[in-house]
């Protein structure tokens, strides 16, 4: 006997009926959903990202679990209040682990505004190593000193986790999700998306390093202090990834500018 018929979903835009501030902001997360998928880190309807709404802060964005990352448009996000109660007029909603600890990133750290939750091969590989992420170049260099690590605990959307996850992080911009996978924060999505860049680079690194028919040879405390000093520098304090998020923005739009609408 046949199943159901295959449905597609066709989501009215909701451009006219939210602020430009939100819509601008529905862009730029679909955008990052559509880069993620460009870059093989997800194509299944699992895992998530947020962002914080700009002119109603009291609210975040979020991806539905009906969309893989490639269908994920600036209307067909949800909009959530702290509660994770969904308020946008659809049916449609998150996934309960997901909505659990990023809920309550969102709530509790004001001065954030994206998280991203991802499984990559890579990521999951070195999430189940007792040494956690190693740092053999230069990249993994900007991560040292941001790494956090979760102990798997089991589906992750039980209320009494979020705040272990809430103090795991800590301060910190990565997390390392033992067994399971990877987190980042950001005050922006660009910034998010680039502390989730140099760590499943810096994974799969690891990855490669360890696979090879050789000795490993991992960078010193010293000189990690040391890169990462100078990194922190360059920064000035200011969010990371605007040119690279922009670069990544006009490459999605030139192959399938769906995720604007």
């Amino acid at each position: 006997m046949a199943g159901p018929a295959l449905k597609l979903h066709t989501e009215e835009s909701v451009r006219t009926k939210v602020s430009e501030a939100e819509w601008d902001a529905r862009v730029e997360l679909a955008a990052a959903f559509r880069i993620c998928y460009m870059r093989g880190w997800n194509d299944s309807t699992l895992n998530h990202m947020t962002s914080r709404v700009p002119d109603q802060p009291e609210y975040f964005l979020m991806n539905a679990a009906d969309f893989s990352w490639d269908e994920v448009t600036a209307s067909n996000l949800l909009k959530l209040d702290m509660s994770g109660k969904v308020v946008s007029d659809t049916d449609l909603r998150p996934r309960p682990a997901g909505l659990n600890f990023h809920s309550a990133i969102q709530r509790e750290r004001s001065h954030l505004n994206c998280t991203i939750h991802l499984h990559p091969m890579e990521g999951v590989v070195v999430s189940a190593l007792k040494e956690g992420l190693m740092y053999f170049d230069q990249n993994a260099c900007a991560l040292y000193g941001h790494m956090s690590y979760h102990a798997y605990e089991g589906l992750a959307q039980e209320a009494d986790e979020a705040p272990r996850i809430l103090s795991d992080l800590a301060d910190n911009y990565c997390m390392l999700m033992q067994n399971h996978g990877l987190l980042t924060v950001g005050r922006t999505v660009p910034e998010a998306l680039a502390w989730m860049s140099r760590l499943v680079r810096a994974c799969e690194t690891q990855e490669r390093v360890m696979a090879a028919n050789g000795t490993p040879n991992p960078l010193s405390e010293d000189v990690l202090k040391f890169t990462r000093k100078q990194m922190d520098a360059r920064a000035n304090n200011k969010p990371i990834g605007d040119l690279d998020f922009q670069a990544a923005f006009r490459r999605a739009a030139r192959l399938d500018p769906s995720f604007m609408e």
